[in-house]
């Protein structure tokens, strides 16, 4: 199994549409998609008729998935937006942030 680049709780930078500049939490990772799901970010509304199962209907509120390429991880030491890549630590395979070399896991 490859490694990804971005997984579930890092924290990410968006990096173009609507919500561009803010930072958030990846809730979810859809590989298969290519797309990854930010809280509070990329909020899609549908406006939902009365039904059986919600008999009073009304508008919901959800975040939408959004392409991995508008999201960057957020460098640990000043927030910016980096990329990544791996190295080999102790046997093991960490993700290193370009920019400044920090570590983001392990």
């Amino acid at each position: 199994m490859a490694s990804a680049k971005i997984k579930k709780g890092d924290s990410v930078v968006v990096l173009s549409g609507k919500d561009k500049g803010k930072t958030g939490t990846v809730t979810k990772v859809l590989p298969k998609e290519g797309k990854v799901v930010v809280e509070g970010m990329n909020v899609a509304t549908r406006h939902r008729k009365p039904s059986q199962a919600d008999p009073q209907g009304g508008i919901d509120r959800f975040e939408a998935p959004m392409h991995l390429a508008k999201v960057a991880v957020a460098d640990p030491k000043d927030g910016k937006p980096t990329r990544v890549r791996f190295e080999d630590k102790d046997g093991k395979k960490v993700r290193i942030a370009v920019k400044s070399g920090e570590t983001i896991d392990g």
